[in-house]
């Protein structure tokens, strides 16, 4: 479906501000064979590894999952001043991974919202502006659009360092 992107028709149908990105720090430490756990500095975790090692998610369904929560949070402001603060939305995110390449090619986003309620004018806008709201300020969308340079630096754990020095 094509949308419009351009000026909002009007005040309300303005785009909220992305939110600053957090600094809290990330990481991951290895569980187990292929498993690890995602830490976030504000104490939250996401389990991952192969599909095979059960309740986990695979890398790429986390970016999936990424792109799918980062459309919701973009366009969560303008549905819900326009549908309600109860409206109920659900966003899956298709894409097979090309295995020659390892990555995906492309990734689909199907948001499920039932606007059947609306007349076909206020549809159409409702979807212009949510559609707006997630290209201006979805940024795992706009990177993963973008593409990004990923730079990777190997280096001696802290307390190995610590230890080096001990021993000298």
């Amino acid at each position: 479906m094509s949308t419009d992107t351009t000026t909002p028709a009007t005040e309300s149908d303005a785009i909220p501000a992305s939110s600053p990105s957090a600094t809290d720090p990330l990481w991951v430490e290895r569980t187990g064979p292929r498993t690890y756990r995602g830490f976030s500095g504000r104490g939250a975790t996401v389990d991952m590894g192969p599909a095979s090692a059960g309740a986990v998610f695979t890398p790429g369904e986390l970016l999936k999952v990424a792109l799918a929560g980062c459309a919701g949070m973009s366009s969560d402001v303008p549905l819900a001043r326009r549908l309600g603060d109860d409206y109920r939305v659900t966003i899956r995110v298709e894409g097979a991974k090309n295995l020659d390449e390892d990555r995906y090619p492309e990734l689909t986003e199907i948001i499920e919202l039932d606007l059947s309620a609306l007349d076909d004018a206020t549809r159409d806008r409702v979807l212009a502006v949510a559609e707006r709201s997630i290209e201006q300020t979805c940024t795992v969308g706009r990177t993963l659009a973008a593409g990004v340079t990923v730079k990777r630096e190997f280096v001696e754990p802290a307390s190995a360092v610590d230890a080096g020095e001990a021993t000298a």
